[in-house]
């Protein structure tokens, strides 16, 4: 073989196995962009982000803004805790077109609340998402991400209560609570807002009991508010007379379930070090928070398809646009109060630097 033939035939080869070769993620990112620095152990990162037996798979702190953007594609201890709730978004939006689409749209005041359990479903996942994917930055931002994180939370609380209450709720329910269900709903959403804003400020790790008592009281009480008209009608309607009944008892199933993650750090507390990227409670807890949800959208579909023709008659057009209308309201005035607290936490940074520098 001539040495032209031998020299084509080398080329040959070496482009096919260029084309055999998958490529990576780091092929596909111009190599102009940061890319993200490898994970570090929990000795490697300062209190405030070490997690309870969780002992590896941290992001380094202070890396460029992009880094933690693109970690999204990295494994880190974080991960699943952003994935579990980027993709139950897609998920309730296929079963909002969906049911959309069975039912036809119609946008008229019976469906307003509807519309606002969406948006504050999509806004705590969002929130959420981003504060597990950019809290690990700096100190500012762990706090301001998780402040909004919060923000999320209360604003969805209240778009369950307007779900239940205009499509939910059983006459002999709304005459002993319901004039007073939506403003405290509002207000206890509000509350558990600024309840949990003030433990994350106020405690430093490890943190004390007193820290989830300050989180959680807020918290159960707008929850024991917000669900008391489907567990109302869990126990006054038969199942067979509802289709929707065994959806609502499933969201309060999973959400129960949550909660004990939430509360509890297990398994990790049970086995350390062994689910630092898979199994950890607060994971476990985001997979049931995102099943409730689509629970949820079920079971108010449902509800809002056999009642849509009688709500304005019940509670008429009136009530259901000032409802609807605090619902921003709300939602500025827990913005307002993350960001007040983020103010006195940024003093308390500041301090903390200048002690720092003086030392």
């Amino acid at each position: 073989m001539s040495a032209d033939s031998l020299q084509r035939l080398s080329t040959l080869t070496l482009s096919v196995k260029h084309l055999g070769r998958f490529p990576r993620l780091s092929d596909l990112i111009p190599s102009s962009l940061p890319s993200p620095s490898p994970t570090v152990t929990v000795s490697q990162v300062p209190s405030l982000f070490r997690e309870p037996y969780i002992l590896s798979g941290y992001r380094p702190i202070r890396q460029d803004w992009r880094c933690y953007l693109f970690s999204i594609f990295q494994r880190h201890n974080e991960s699943l805790n952003v994935w579990t709730h980027l993709l139950a978004g897609p998920v309730l939006l296929l079963r909002w077109w969906a049911n959309v689409s069975a039912l036809g749209f119609t946008l008229d005041a019976a469906f307003l609340p509807l519309c606002l359990f969406l948006v504050s479903a999509l806004s705590y996942l969002c929130l959420s998402v981003a504060a597990h994917l950019l809290q690990s930055h700096s100190e500012h931002a762990h706090y301001f991400f998780f402040f909004l994180d919060y923000v999320g939370v209360a604003v969805y609380q209240y778009g369950c209560s307007l779900g239940h209450y205009f499509y939910t709720s059983e006459p002999a329910w709304r005459e002993s609570v319901g004039l007073l269900f939506l403003p405290g709903a509002a207000f206890f959403g509000w509350l558990s807002c600024a309840g949990c804003c003030f433990a994350k400020s106020r405690y430093r790790r490890p943190y004390p009991l007193r820290r989830k008592i300050c989180q959680l009281i807020p918290t159960s009480l707008a929850y024991l508010l917000d669900i008391s008209p489907v567990v109302h009608r869990l126990l006054a309607v038969s199942w067979t007379q509802e289709p929707s009944q065994p959806f609502h008892a499933l969201q309060i199933a999973t959400f129960l379930l949550s909660v004990i993650f939430f509360s509890c750090p297990i398994p990790e507390r049970f086995f350390p070090g062994q689910c630092d990227f898979v199994g950890q409670g607060h994971q476990i807890f985001h997979l049931f928070l995102s099943l409730c949800t689509v629970f949820q959208l079920e079971a108010l579909f449902q509800d809002y398809a056999r009642r849509r023709d009688t709500v304005v008659e019940v509670f008429g057009e009136r009530q259901l646009w000032w409802a609807c209308a605090s619902f921003p309201v709300l939602f500025m005035c827990c913005l307002l109060t993350a960001l007040i607290t983020m103010r006195h936490v940024n003093k308390d940074l500041q301090s903390k630097q200048e002690r720092e520098k003086c030392s």
